[in-house]
């Protein structure tokens, strides 16, 4: 049975194991493969699958095997993720042509703030502080 990923196609990779003296010798990391059966609401079945524990926490993020992969980009999934993906969406009834994934919006991270608002609400800040202690 090969060491690969159902869904997003996760294979082994080869690199080195360095001893302390730095002599490095080839091995090979296999991915963390997990036999789990999901249970596909728009095809009404459970679905047998093995698949790598990170895809596992991403489709559970997600809410599961559906949304995940109407959500997921094509060029991410392997073919056998693509053809589950267009039954998926034929029991759906959804256009395959108008799926795309939903865009976040960063505008509301912190870190996008500017420095000069940042500057202001310090200043006003401590402008208030001294109020209240005059």
């Amino acid at each position: 049975m090969p060491a690969k990923c159902k869904i997003l196609g996760k294979t082994l990779i080869s690199g080195h194991t360095v001893s302390h003296s730095q002599i490095k010798t080839n091995r090979v990391f296999k991915p963390n493969l997990q036999n789990v059966s999901f249970y596909s609401q728009a095809l009404k079945k459970s679905l047998s699958i093995r698949v790598a524990t990170n895809t596992l926490r991403t489709i559970d993020k997600n809410g599961g095997i559906d949304a995940f992969l109407i959500n997921e980009n094509n060029s991410k999934l392997s073919p056998f993720a693509k053809s589950l993906k267009k039954k998926i969406v034929k029991a759906l009834g959804l256009n395959p042509k108008k799926l795309t994934a939903p865009k976040t919006d960063k505008s509301s991270n912190k870190k996008t703030v500017k420095k000069a608002d940042r500057k202001a609400e310090k200043k006003s800040e401590k402008k208030t502080d001294l109020q209240k202690a005059a």
